[in-house]
């Protein structure tokens, strides 16, 4: 009989200490931790523990070459990840730490290439979610933490999806409810000039340009050349997906047209519920994709929603 991981309650806005404890001992023992961020749950282990780190993988069937995020309680347990502070980054943690915003700086040397697909760069974030930032104050060590789901599905937004996905791969699951946001961080990359969002998220292009001036974006990257390393994870052109195919229309006439088409082949059709608020849409997301996997459709249909703020990293996921 298949082991199922223990999933224990918490109050996602003062968790139990003697829960956060338990989970905080179990990542210090070199085990894997499912927890609620503001964006989605995590998969988190020591991130100075390769071999703790290298469970992550084997659990998410993700390959070495796709970086993990490096989760801290704060900048004193960030400052040792780094190989040299920068203005802009100094700037940008006074601004927007703690939060949905992942940084790319140059690695410390003791941080693993297990961590950051061999690359000279790590990427830190400071989560705000009092799960995330109690876990980390009582681990007491930096948290490496991709999202808690097989590898290339969508991302779990709730403890149920992390079950669905990782099931008896988890020494526990925290389960504080769905997560706030939704969709995951923004992660810029302070190593160009100007600085470039290699995956748009929690923190808008508009709200970052307003600190530093020009970001640039990046473009996803081929498969071929990800195996060498990616700069981030979510660079490839295919992630967070569903198993039905998903179709993208800028307008609800196109949409309409490809659905009386798909009709007409015998095709089960879905649709994502796009609305004027996309804050609910972000938050939604994933649990639509996973909802309609679950119904057996063939095809989604969704409308687009508008290449600004939060919908632009909406779209990147669509």
């Amino acid at each position: 009989m298949r082991r199922m991981s223990r999933v224990v309650k918490v109050d996602p806005q003062a968790p139990e200490s003697r829960e956060i404890e338990r989970a905080a001992k179990i990542l210090r023992d070199g085990g894997l931790v499912a927890f609620r961020t503001e964006t989605v749950y995590g998969l988190g282990a020591h991130a100075l523990d390769p071999q703790a780190v290298r469970r992550i993988f084997a659990a998410k069937e993700r390959p070495d070459w796709d970086p993990l995020i490096v989760h801290v309680r704060d900048l004193a347990m960030a400052h040792p990840l780094m190989k040299r502070l920068s203005p802009q980054f100094e700037l940008l943690a006074s601004r927007c730490w703690p939060g949905p915003l992942t940084l790319v700086v140059e690695k410390a040397d003791h941080v693993p290439d297990a961590v950051t697909a061999r690359r000279p760069t790590v990427a830190l974030r400071m989560p705000w979610h009092p799960v995330a930032a109690a876990l980390l104050e009582a681990a007491g060590l930096p948290i490496a933490a991709p999202s808690a789901n097989r590898f290339g599905r969508p991302s779990p937004t709730c403890a149920e999806h992390v079950v669905e996905d990782l099931a008896d791969r988890v020494d526990l699951i925290l389960d504080a409810g769905p997560t706030p946001l939704g969709v995951e961080s923004t992660v810029l990359d302070l190593t160009q000039s100007p600085p470039a969002i290699l995956r748009p998220g929690g923190v808008s292009r508009e709200e970052l340009e307003k600190v530093l001036g020009e970001v640039q974006l990046a473009s996803a990257v081929t498969d071929e050349v990800a195996r060498n390393g990616l700069m981030a994870p979510g660079m490839t052109a295919k992630h967070y997906a569903p198993r039905a195919t998903v179709e993208l229309f800028e307008n609800a006439m196109q949409l309409q047209a490809r659905a009386d088409e798909l009709r007409g082949r015998g095709q089960r059709i879905g649709f994502l519920a796009v609305t004027d608020n996309i804050d609910r849409l972000a938050q939604t997301l994933f649990g639509q994709f996973r909802s309609q996997d679950g119904q057996g459709v063939d095809v989604i249909l969704c409308v687009l929603p508008p290449p600004t703020g939060l919908g632009f990293a909406v779209r990147d996921r669509l």
